[in-house]
C-alpha cells in the first residue's frame, strides 16, 4: 500500500474525516487493475485529474503524491472542488504536505476552487473524475443557514455550530436514495469528460448501483460501466463499491 497522505491539519468539526470510503478510494486507485487502466488510457499525455468534494484532500493528495505509480510518470495535472471553503483549503494543505514527502513521484497540483460538482471547470477538460459522495440516505437535504458565514475565509469568519453542522452534513446526506447529489453529478459526465475520459464514483447498497449502472449504460453503446472494487460487507448495511464509467470509443468504429 502506498502511504496516505497525512490530514493531522484539518478541522474535522467543519470538514469530512477520511474513513472507510476513502480509503477504498485509495486502494481503488492503487490497485494493479486500475493502475494498469490508467496508464493504458494516458500513456504519454498529462491528463487533467478533478476530485469533486474533496474534503480533506486525502484522495486527491494521494493521487498527487504517487502519479508516477499510478499513472507511469509524473505529466498529472491534479485539481479539486469542494463546497465548503475550508474543504478547500485543507485540501491544498494536504497536498502541499504530501508533495513534500513525496518529491521523486508527484505530479503537479493546480489547487482546488469553491463550487457546486463540476460547475468550475469547462465541459470535455476533465480526463478523471473522482467523487466520494454524500450518498447516505436522508429525508430531505441540507438547508443553509440562513445567518451562513463561511463562505469568505479571507474575513477571520468565525462559523456557528448551525454553519458547521451544514458543513458536515454536505459531506454525507444524500437524499432519496442518497442520490440526490450523484444523479446530477452523472447527468454531468457526459459533458464534462474529455473524449478519453473516465469516472470513478462510490456507491453504497442503498444507491441501488445497478440501477445506477443500467442508467449509465443508457447514454449509448460506448459507455461502460463497472465496479472494481468493493469493501464486501466490512460497512454493515453501506457495503461500498467503487464503480469506474468510461466511453470506449473503439465501439463506435
Amino acid at each position: 500500500m502506498l502511504p496516505t497522505p497525512d490530514t493531522s491539519h484539518v478541522p474535522y468539526e467543519r470538514v469530512y474525516e477520511p474513513a472507510e470510503d476513502s480509503y477504498l478510494l485509495l486502494d481503488t486507485l492503487s490497485s494493479d487493475t486500475e493502475k494498469n487502466f490508467l496508464q493504458a488510457a494516458f500513456p504519454e499525455t498529462a491528463p487533467l485529474v478533478v476530485e469533486v468534494g474533496t474534503g480533506s484532500g486525502v484522495v486527491i493528495s494521494f493521487v498527487h503524491a504517487h502519479a508516477a505509480t499510478i499513472f507511469g510518470h509524473r505529466h498529472v495535472l491534479t485539481a479539486g472542488v469542494d463546497m465548503n471553503a475550508f474543504a478547500c483549503r485543507a485540501t491544498i494543505a494536504t497536498a502541499a504536505k504530501a508533495q513534500l514527502d513525496n518529491a521523486g513521484t508527484h505530479g503537479m497540483y493546480l489547487g482546488s476552487c469553491k463550487g457546486d460538482l463540476t460547475s468550475p471547470w469547462r465541459e470535455g477538460s476533465i480526463d478523471l473524475l473522482i467523487f466520494n459522495p454524500p450518498y447516505v440516505p436522508t429525508p430531505e437535504m441540507p438547508v443553509r443557514p440562513e445567518a451562513f458565514a463561511a463562505d469568505d475565509l479571507s474575513t477571520g469568519t468565525n462559523p456557528s455550530f448551525d454553519d458547521d453542522s451544514y458543513l458536515l452534513a454536505l459531506s454525507y446526506a444524500g437524499g432519496r436514495d442518497g442520490m440526490e447529489t450523484t444523479d446530477r453529478l452523472i447527468e454531468a459526465l457526459p459533458r464534462i469528460l474529455s473524449s478519453r475520459g473516465a469516472a470513478y464514483i462510490l456507491l453504497c447498497a442503498q444507491n441501488k448501483p445497478e440501477e445506477v449502472k443500467k442508467h449509465i449504460q443508457a447514454f449509448g453503446p460506448e459507455w461502460r460501466v463497472l465496479t472494481v472494487r468493493s469493501s464486501g460487507k466490512q460497512a454493515g448495511w453501506e457495503k461500498l463499491q467503487v464503480v469506474r464509467i468510461w466511453r470506449d470509443i473503439a465501439a463506435l468504429k
